[in-house]
């Protein structure tokens, strides 16, 4: 496996807890959201998570980041939630400058991702969901036994997640990667040491069983792939099905495998990584279509384009979803690019290479 390198970086969320995130690649812009253990550092070149940002690197910039709590990121002593994970990605996303992107939820990621793309329509080209669930365990209906279960998980977290014998740890890695080779499941049981303390793991699982996302997914209209292993022991099928019934013209995909993670080697990542390879090929945002202006960044791009069609910074912010101080500054960065001395008359230049001609995005 080629070794990857990575640019990490820090923001701040709304509540000032500062987040870790990272870029690998070029290209338009994936964003995965943040799920249950995750390290930057310890990821990159595992033989878990390596191939996976390997693979969504080599013709995209892949940003994924630590969500609070976990890996590189702050601790935070506030009260865990759907919107205080919505806010890490808020942070991340703005951060990284990307504008407009492809959104890739996997596990509880799945929920913080229907989360943002309702909240921020317009900076969502598509949604791609695997492995997750739009309602916790503890949202599902579930039966006495199921709950006792919950409970025992709940129970090991407290007793053994700290411990040097990863033997209670194993637990966890017993479900995320049943298949897992012994050096997979070593690390595995490691990165679930590194990646948060016993006190943040008890508080984040018994937080994720009260998600409940199910009204906001019915109200996505973006392009959605949803994909979920048969036999998987972390997340059961039908929260995958359940899911992808609620989300408007989501196509849903069912893999052959007893994996929560998939791993390389197994035919069910490859089929995965195909799938999303042809979704994005459809619908990831494209560069700008003109070859005019080449020193414009595609974000630059998109700001021009609602230049053209005659809209104001605010107007401009609400569109992007982008701070009206933020606008400003890129409307002026733009400006001294196109090399126009005012509004007026980089709208002109605008509209003569062919922007503002396509209807204005909702």
């Amino acid at each position: 496996m080629v070794r990857l390198t990575q640019s990490i970086r820090f923001c701040t969320a709304a509540d000032s807890t500062r987040i870790a995130y990272a870029t690998t690649g070029q290209g338009p812009a994936i964003v995965r959201a943040a799920h249950f253990l995750t390290h930057l550092d310890f990821d990159l070149n595992s033989p878990v998570w390596g191939p996976w940002i390997g693979e969504l690197s080599r013709a995209n910039t892949l940003v994924r980041y630590d969500g609070r709590g976990c890996g590189l990121s702050d601790m935070t002593v506030q009260p865990l939630s759907l919107d205080a994970w919505v806010s890490d990605l808020e942070a991340v996303v703005d951060a990284a400058g990307v504008e407009r992107f492809a959104l890739l939820g996997c596990s509880q990621g799945a929920a913080i991702s229907l989360a943002y793309a309702a909240r921020h329509p317009e900076r969502v080209s598509c949604l791609v969901l695997l492995g997750g669930y739009a309602r916790g365990t503890l949202r599902r209906n579930a039966t006495p036994e199921q709950l006792k279960q919950a409970r025992l998980m709940l129970d090991l977290i407290e007793l053994g997640w700290g411990q040097d014998n990863p033997a209670f740890r194993q637990v966890f890695t017993s479900m995320f990667i049943p298949g897992g080779s012994p050096e997979q499941v070593r690390w595995f049981n490691e990165l679930e040491r590194l990646s948060c303390t016993p006190t943040h793991a008890l508080r984040t699982v018994s937080a994720f069983g009260q998600i409940d996302v199910c009204e906001l997914a019915t109200h996505i209209h973006c392009p959605t792939l949803v994909m979920h292993a048969r036999d998987d022991a972390r997340v059961p099928f039908e929260e995958g099905r359940h899911m992808a019934s609620l989300i408007p013209g989501a196509r849903f995909v069912s893999l052959d495998s007893q994996n929560h993670v998939l791993l390389q080697g197994e035919p069910a990542f490859a089929q995965c990584l195909a799938e999303i390879r042809d979704f994005l090929q459809g619908h990831q945002p494209k560069q700008g279509p003109y070859d005019v202006f080449p020193n414009l960044t595609a974000g630059e791009r998109a700001l021009l384009e609602l230049l053209a069609h005659g809209l104001d910074n605010l107007q401009i912010s609400a569109h992007l979803g982008l701070s009206e101080k933020t606008v400003r500054n890129k409307v002026s960065s733009v400006f001294t690019k196109l090399e126009a001395a005012t509004r007026a008359q980089a709208i002109v230049r605008a509209r003569e290479a062919g922007f503002g001609r396509a209807d204005l995005p909702h």
